[in-house]
């Protein structure tokens, strides 16, 4: 039982959890904004709903009252170009909110400790001629 309470207390476990957690309301966030702004617009031009936009691949092409496909082949490719919004979306939103912000954070550090690294060289280098030049004098 200690071996598991100390891998669940780990860092990458319990940062992991938050991720998802943060993802999941991430996720309605963006469905939201597709079904809200994005279906609205492509509903200017032709359906309201990206999910009405469909192709019979086989027909006719029949559909029941609930939905279900009952002659034909039914290609429904405006659901996975809703899909394929969503995720560019996210996508987006992951690399322009956290990506770019980390990466040049992580930069700065990179400079600040190649700045720090080069001084501490200045400084032995300084510290090595002040010892040869009292070597010179004995």
């Amino acid at each position: 039982m200690k071996g598991f309470k100390e891998f669940l207390l780990r860092g990458n476990v319990v940062e992991l959890a938050v991720a998802v957690v943060i993802g999941a309301a991430f996720t309605n966030i963006v469905n939201a904004f597709v079904k809200g702004v994005i279906n609205p617009i492509v509903g200017a031009f032709g359906a309201k709903d990206l999910a009405a936009y469909s192709s019979c691949l086989k027909g006719p092409c029949e559909v029941s009252a609930t939905g279900e496909v009952t002659t034909g082949i039914l290609i429904l490719w405006g659901s996975v170009l809703s899909a394929a919004l969503q995720f560019l979306i996210t996508a987006a939103v992951v690399y322009f909110f956290l990506i770019v912000p980390m990466n040049r954070l992580a930069a700065r550090r990179k400079s600040l400790l190649e700045i720090q690294t080069e001084a501490e060289a200045k400084e032995v280098a300084l510290l090595t001629e002040i010892r040869d030049a009292l070597l010179s004098r004995s």
